[in-house]
Order: C-alpha cells, then structure tokens, then sequence
C-alpha cells in the first residue's frame, strides 16, 4: 500500500506542472493566438478591440471587414500592382496601434499567412492580446474563412466578382 500513496502522491504533483505546460488550444508560444473567424467575430462584439487588417490598398477596396483599419503588412504584386514605400507599411506604422499594450487586437488578411507574420510583429512589440484570424483544417482562413462562415463585409460587388470569382 505504501508504494501505492507514493505513486499516487508523485502522480498528484507532477500531472499538475505537466497539464499546465500544455499551450491552449490555437494559441502559440510566440504571444498570439490564432482564431476561427466564430472566435474573431465573439472577440469583435467586445468593446475596445481593434480590427487591423493588414492586405494591400487594392483587396480592402474589394472587401474588408466593417470597422477595420487598413495597414498594408508588405507589398504583393499579385493582388496590387501599386507598390507603397516602406512607410507605408506595418512594421513603419507600428505606432498607429493602440497605445494600450492590453487592447484586443485582432488581425486579419486574405488567407490568414500575413496576419500571422502581422500578428507576431505586433506581439513582439509587446501587445499582450493579439488574435490572427488563421483559419480552418482546410488552411482557409483571414477574410476567405470570414466570408465562408457568412459573416458580413463591406465589399465593391464588381471589384470583388471580378478577382475572385470562386467566392461568389
């Protein structure tokens, strides 16, 4: 019996340290987490959330979520042949995010890969609640899950048909 309590006893004190080492699910050890664009839309009916969406000039003037500041993460030609300055993108604009390091902000883009570079440059810079709109099993995620799962936006019809007609 008495092997049987230490088992037990050690059981009690290390399955506590190994449950708590876990990562929660979509969250990752960089200091942000990773949503479903559910998840995304419950954090935005929140108060004092800011809603970076961080695609070209041209893709937010085909659609964009209501509320969403535009800051340009990099230049793609694939989806805008304008290509801004450097300061013009995030990594020069980090200081039009809230001052509060606390704020929820949330981040989004296309397919969720560029929120996700977004989303670390943010948490790198000391936000403490940055959530990237990455997706699905499927890897579908940013504004593609968020028009999927029937959420509104604020889009330009023939803009939007024109470029990507497989989500119409």
């Amino acid at each position: 019996m008495s092997g049987f309590a230490a088992i037990l006893i050690a059981l009690l004190i290390i399955a506590p340290g190994i449950a708590g080492a876990a990562p929660k699910i979509g969250c990752t050890a960089s200091g942000y987490e990773n949503v479903t664009a559910c998840q995304a839309k419950n954090i935005l009916e929140e108060e004092d959330v800011f809603l970076l969406d961080v695609r070209t000039p041209a893709e937010y003037s085909y659609s964009h979520i209501e509320g969403a500041t535009l800051i340009p993460l990099k230049n793609v030609p694939a989806h805008d042949p304008v290509n801004l300055p450097d300061d013009q993108l995030l990594p020069n604009r980090m200081k039009e995010l809230p001052k509060d390091k606390n704020t929820k902000i949330v981040v989004y883009c296309y397919t969720g890969k560029r929120g996700g570079i977004a989303s670390q440059m943010i948490a790198d810079a000391g936000y403490k609640r940055v959530y990237n709109i990455q997706g699905n099993i499927q890897g579908q995620g940013g504004l593609i899950e968020w028009v999927n799962a029937g959420y509104p936006v604020v889009i330009d019809s023939a803009k939007w048909s024109a470029n990507y007609p497989h989500y119409v």
